[in-house]
């Protein structure tokens, strides 16, 4: 028999109870890494009035061949529709706020680079303004260069904020079980499954053929039951690259 562990809230205590009462912002590399990895945290956070935001980094126009611009154009604006229907699903309202860096997709900038340095300042900004505690993004040890180029950008904006930040990070493509040697956040995903599953659905170009040949999460990833808990290593500010 599987043990739940305690709540978002009560797990917090762990560190301190500031996480309790912390805002949230979400980064993901690309749409459909905000349900994978932090579909549970998104829907509690939203549900208590403490969701601050989601930014989706790249414009996922990697995941389909694109013959030219208007075309990785066009899969760009799809993914970020889908990408707004599926916060939808999560939080179950419209006025989520949401940030495109449109980054292309596995073409992540180089750290220190312009396009870097003004997400970062972007970014920072808008943690100051919505005063943003908690900064959750994919795991430095994923194996995609975008989600550790996101998990670098959430590092940087922790620095910029001038106000304390926690970042954690969460799994998409590696074992959950690497984020569990070091002090970790773990939430209970069990019951927001019906509205992660509704989520993942709006992905509809990750699921199906209906963008053409390309990308297609395998029947395992697609299946969120294997994921009744998300975790979120949080990292000390001298682990920050």
């Amino acid at each position: 028999m599987v043990t739940a562990p305690p709540s978002l809230i009560a797990r917090a205590s762990r560190f301190g109870g500031r996480l309790a009462k912390a805002r949230w912002l979400v980064l993901a590399p690309h749409p459909d890494d905000e349900t994978l990895g932090a579909g549970a945290l998104i829907a509690e956070a939203s549900d208590s009035g403490r969701l601050a935001g989601v930014v989706f980094v790249t414009d996922g126009s990697g995941s389909h061949p694109c013959v030219d611009a208007s075309a990785r154009r066009r899969l760009a604006e799809l993914r970020r529709r889908e990408a707004r229907e599926a916060l939808r699903a999560l939080t179950r309202r419209a006025d989520t706020p949401i940030e495109f860096l449109d980054w292309r997709d596995a073409r992540p900038p180089d750290l220190g680079s312009p396009t870097f340095l003004a997400a970062a300042r972007r970014l920072a900004g808008l943690c100051r303004r919505d005063r943003v505690d908690a900064i959750a993004v994919t795991a430095l040890r994923d194996a995609h260069c975008d989600h550790v180029a996101s998990a670098k950008l959430a590092y940087a904006v922790a620095r910029d904020a001038r106000r304390r930040i926690d970042v954690l990070q969460y799994a998409v493509w590696s074992d959950p079980a690497d984020l569990r040697d070091g002090r970790f956040l773990a939430i209970d995903a069990r019951s927001s499954l019906p509205r992660r599953t509704a989520a993942l659905a709006r992905h509809r170009s990750q699921l199906t053929p209906s963008a053409g040949q390309g990308f297609r999460l395998s029947p395992e990833q697609r299946d969120l039951r294997r994921r009744p808990f998300e975790f979120f290593l949080r990292s000390a500010p001298r682990h920050a690259p």
